[in-house]
């Protein structure tokens, strides 16, 4: 990929700007401005996917540089926007724009952290890779012209050079001792094999849009066709070969990241860097414990209410209920269908400002069942919608309890409602319409979104509200057990064990859950750390406003500044709580 030029505004206008003598802050915020529009054209001309992401389909055609020479070259980028950023003076500056200037700085830093430890060695595992991005390669972008069908037969011929870089960088994680966990490697041929049995780059050629005339649909699906078994399905199949018997055999039989180099930097920095605090491994286990202690009491009081003596012969009941026990994956799904739509006709009663993109329900492929149900933004244009992708595999294991908690969560007024509404937003610096990778103000908002059905009357079966205080557990529960993998020396039985008996989620989920924390950490301590902050704001404006504290005032604040960490929202609520006391 070639690489441009990092800054499009005269370096010599630079220099003038951060002399001693300082400028006026018209020019200071010119030069400002004009940083942050060419740092995010920067990141969409380095990630094209991402670009496709938020709609913008300049570079439909192509796909990210994933060789270890463009990561090193985009660390570079990294540095010299992050130099220049710290030498404009923001004295004088707006809220609004000094938050910016810091919110940016903070992404850099976190960027270069994370290069600092080779973070970019270790790019792939069960939950989320680059095997799997690129399978949902047909559903990321809206086929309605020829050009789009050009576009992505373009993407499928440049899959061979993606997963041969990928795989460049995968053998200079080996050479660093940079692995993952072995047991979890050896999935991931698995899932290549599930991707190449499923075809799904084939998608596209199943329904046509009418406008594309008899004849451009069959070339299109001929050069479609031709693409995936000349390119797309031989690279597949080398790329697995490689993950089985080159790379696999090699993976760590520790589970706990503090036993690669830089252990406990690297854990602090998962930390921080998802999260945004600064709290110890052991002061958030520690927390966790509180919490579910605080979980299970309000469940007790359910359990009591519907005749059983405690929690445990509650749930007992409940695990052999047939009401309860999905029938089919398409039960799961209409659950997930029902709730969101009961939900949106109530949002107006607790926020003003409200999405405008629809989002749609579906089951996550079979290849991929290693992932938890989880939510994929969509485009502001509306053109391709949000998209709750629902974990159903194993249907007669699971259960229904959690839906309606789960389902508020990834789509409204959770996941759905926070990211469509940032990407409407007005009057902020473009890279702040979009996820920043602040995982605990996103995961921290939806959680606290779980509860938000129970504000506006819904709920109503006992047994669900169990399941949204389940689902609640089932995030302290997260505190303890990643924590105790990769801080206390936790087995993986030791963690099953421990969910077990919290009773908090169901054993397909135990088992994808557990797996998830050793392969991703520190990921899963944000959703509770993000919701307790967002309650803890909420209570403090509530007292402090009185009777002037409007909850939609309140939600509207903390969506309309888009995605930050938890130190900065903090103070961004603070100062809005104190001008609404002088209004």
């Amino acid at each position: 990929m070639r690489f441009h030029k990092i800054l499009v505004f005269p370096l010599s206008l630079v220099g003038s700007l951060f002399a001693p003598d300082l400028k006026p802050v018209a020019d200071r915020l010119a030069a400002q401005n004009a940083l942050f529009e060419e740092q995010y054209e920067s990141d969409l001309r380095n990630f094209p996917e991402r670009a496709t992401a938020f709609g913008d389909y300049r570079y439909n055609d192509k796909l990210a540089d994933y060789s270890l020479a463009a990561i090193a070259q985009r660390n570079l980028t990294n540095r010299t926007f992050l130099s220049h950023l710290q030498a404009i003076p923001t004295t004088a500056f707006s809220d609004q724009d000094q938050l910016s200037h810091d919110l940016l700085i903070r992404v850099l830093q976190q960027r270069i952290a994370d290069f600092d430890l080779k973070e970019y060695e270790m790019p792939i595992n069960q939950q989320n890779g680059i095997h799997t991005s690129l399978a949902d390669l047909p559903l990321s972008v809206p086929f309605d012209s020829v050009k789009h069908y050009e576009d992505y037969i373009a993407r499928l011929h440049q899959i061979p050079r993606v997963l041969s870089q990928t795989t460049e960088v995968l053998r200079a994680g080996m050479k660093a001792s940079l692995m993952p966990v072995r047991f979890l490697i050896e999935k991931l041929p698995v899932q290549c094999q599930g991707i190449i049995e499923a075809d799904p780059f084939l998608i596209p050629t199943k329904k046509y849009p009418v406008e594309i005339s008899p004849e451009d649909q069959k070339r299109l699906t001929q050069q479609i066709t031709a693409a995936i078994d000349t390119d797309v399905i031989p690279a597949y199949q080398a790329f697995a070969s490689f993950l089985s018997t080159e790379y696999a055999p090699h993976g760590r039989t520790t589970l706990s990241v503090t036993s690669l180099p830089d252990g406990e930097k690297r854990y602090q920095n998962d930390i921080y860097g998802r999260t945004t605090t600064h709290m110890s491994p052991d002061e958030i286990h520690q927390l966790g414990l509180r919490e579910m202690d605080r979980i299970q009491a309000e469940m007790a009081v359910i359990a009591k209410k519907e005749g059983f003596p405690d929690v445990a012969s509650f749930r007992a009941s409940l695990k052999t209920n047939p009401q309860y026990i999905p029938k089919s994956e398409e039960q799961i799904l209409d659950d997930f269908r029902r709730y969101i739509a009961q939900m949106e006709p109530m949002l107006p009663k607790l926020f003003t400002l409200l999405p405008r993109s629809p989002v749609t329900v579906e089951a996550i492929p079979a290849f991929q069942t290693a992932a938890a149900t989880h939510y994929v933004t969509g485009t502001p244009d509306g053109k391709r919608p949000g998209r709750v992708v629902v974990a159903t595999s194993k249907f007669a294991e699971r259960s229904l309890i959690n839906d309606e908690a789960i389902a508020y969560h990834e789509g409204i007024p959770g996941h759905h409602m926070q990211l469509s509404v940032q990407q409407q937003l007005t009057g902020l610096p473009k890279f702040r319409l979009h996820g920043l990778g602040f995982n605990a103000y996103t995961e921290g908002w939806a959680l606290y979104a779980e509860q938000l059905g129970k504000e506006v009357g819904f709920y109503q079966d006992p047994v669900s509200d169990y399941g949204r205080l389940s689902s609640e557990l089932f995030r302290a529960v997260r505190l303890v057990v990643d924590t105790g993998i990769h801080s206390k020396g936790w087995t993986r039985e030791e963690v099953v064990d421990f969910f077990r008996k919290s009773g908090a989620v169901d054993e397909p989920s135990i088992q994808s859950e557990t797996d998830r924390y050793i392969a991703w950490p520190a990921q899963a301590l944000s959703y509770k750390l993000g919701q307790l902050k967002i309650r803890e704001l909420r209570e403090r404006a509530r007292k402090e406003l009185g009777a002037k504290f409007d909850i939609r005032a309140f939600h509207d604040e903390i969506l309309n500044g888009g995605t930050l960490p938890l130190d900065m929202l903090e103070a961004r609520t603070a100062r809005w709580i104190a001008q609404q006391k002088s209004n």
